[in-house]
Parts: structure tokens; sequence; C-alpha cells
């Protein structure tokens, strides 16, 4: 894909809590250049249960007081207790957390486990919302699927449920990936024909690697193109030349959700910059300055 100047987008990154030394260096290295792609903001994910809250903490506190980035902290519900969630909120709020993204959890058996509410919990996400709009400062995320959550009976199910959680408040839906835009098209006319009208902004997923990328999306419910593999064909061994496809599939696909209307993306890092560096610049993203981050404490 040649480099073409955009018009200008709304753009929001996706990074994880780091589980190692390793990882931490390269979460930081990676926040630290994407920066300077100026985004409206970041976030960071939290596990299941609150498996990785105080890393999730930790890591929101740096994005804020060191970075200066508008981070929006992840939230789960699942196996925890209203007070319980409350206090992980007020702990959120202390770090200067305004904006937060709701979700109910996985089960803790795994994604292929259902779903019981904790009893002395919040029933669902369109409930926890409701709890995080009485503050009345928070600005409140919540997730969309283009292909439907693979719990969901069907696809009308799905949008009664994104259905809910804009009605309890949810400022924005941040969809699951996927890589076929006349899906997510359509995906958007059903979604307003249901009286849905906040805005529902598309997760994009440059491909780090394909065959793990194969393995999430079957877990998570999102269909991997055969077009993918053509375009990947014959560069196993040739790392720079899969790195180069790979951003020009996610700059195109940007590119054409521009063309019919979209100016609003959310980008899944995978905690690496070079890749979303290569779809921005293929985009036309103007650069600011590098965030400062200091040493970890």
């Amino acid at each position: 894909m040649d480099k073409a100047v955009s018009s200008p987008f709304h753009l929001s990154l996706e990074f994880f809590p780091p589980k190692s030394d390793e990882m931490e260096v390269q979460l930081w290295e990676a926040v630290e250049q994407l920066s300077t792609w100026q985004p409206d903001f970041v976030s960071m994910t939290y596990g299941a249960g609150g498996s990785t809250q105080e890393p999730t903490l930790a890591a929101v506190r740096r994005m804020i007081g060191d970075a200066g980035l508008a981070t929006a902290a992840h939230l789960t519900c699942v196996d925890a207790t209203r007070d319980e969630v409350k206090a992980v909120v007020e702990e959120f709020r202390a770090a200067g957390v305004r904006r937060i993204v709701a979700l109910r959890g996985d089960p803790t058996a795994g994604m292929n486990g259902s779903y019981t509410p904790h009893p002395e919990g919040f029933s669902d996400t369109s409930d926890l919302v409701r709890m995080l709009v009485a503050y009345g400062d928070l600005d409140i995320s919540v997730s969309a699927y283009p292909e439907k959550h693979p719990e969901s009976p069907d696809m009308a199910a799905d949008i009664d449920t994104l259905k809910r959680k804009a009605d309890a408040g949810a400022a924005r839906a941040l969809s699951q990936f996927f890589f076929d835009n006349d899906l997510f098209e359509a995906y958007l006319e059903k979604v307003r024909a249901a009286g849905i009208t906040i805005p529902v902004v598309p997760g994009i997923m440059p491909i780090q690697n394909l065959t793990q990328l194969k393995r999430f999306a079957r877990r998570c419910g999102s269909t991997v193109p055969s077009f993918l593999d053509q375009r990947f064909e014959g560069l196993g061994d040739k790392p720079e030349e899969r790195a180069e496809v790979a951003a020009d599939i996610a700059a195109e696909q940007i590119a054409d959700l521009m063309k019919r209307g979209i100016d609003d993306f959310h980008i899944y890092t995978m905690n690496r910059a070079p890749l979303v560096s290569g779809v921005l610049e293929r985009l036309g993203r103007s650069r600011g300055q590098v965030a400062s981050i200091g040493a970890a404490a």
C-alpha cells in the first residue's frame, strides 16, 4: 500500500499488563513509541476475576503519571462482589482514571465455560455500567461483537445485550477484531436498526503472527478470511516482508472503513510498536512528541 495522507481520524490503542520483566520492558518501549501517534486515549486490559488487577493498576498509574496519556482501565465483574468491584474503581479513580472499559469478564473455567453471576455481584455488564454512571464523571466504554459473542445464541440476542449496555449509559462500544468490512457494516446497520445510537468503534488487529491469530480467533468467535493466507503465502521465512504485508492489510482495512464514513478506530497493539507504527505511517497520521516514561519503581 502506498503511503497516503488521510483525513483526520480518532485513535485509541490497547495494551495488556506485563507478566515478566522482559515483557515489562517491551510494554514501555511500545507505549513510548506509540505515544508519538497522539492517541485520543489508551486502554489497559484486566484479567478475569481481577487476575491482573495489581499489574493493571501499576501500569495505569505509569500511563497517566509518567506518560501523561488519557488512560482507560478495563474492569470486569466476574466472580466479584459489588463491594470488591467498587473498591477497584476507587483505586482507579485515586490513580486519576476517568475512563473505564466495562466488561463482564470470562468465566473462571475459561471462554468455553458458562457464566454465573456472583450472588453478591453484578448481574451483567449493563448492571456494572449503571453503577459506574452513578459516579457522574466517568467515560464508559463497553464491548461489541460484529460476529456475535461466542456465548450468544444468535445475533439478535447479542445486539440486545449491547442495547442494554448502551441504555445503561455507555458512551461507546469497542468492537472485537474482524477482517471483513462488509460484515462490520452489516452489523452496524443491525445495531442502528435496534435503536442503538452510541458509536461502535471498529477493533483493528494488525497481524503479528497469522498462525497464533487463527488460534485466538477461534476462541473469541472471529473469522479469519482465506485471503489472509493468500497475502502471507510464501513469506514464512521472510519476517521483514511479512511485517510489510501485515501493515498493508491493516492500513487498507482502516482506509476502506474511512471511505464508508467511519473515523474512529481502536487498535490492538499486542504491546508491540513497529507494526502499529507501520500501519499509521501508511495512513499519513501525524506524529507528536515521545512520552517521557520514567523507570519502573
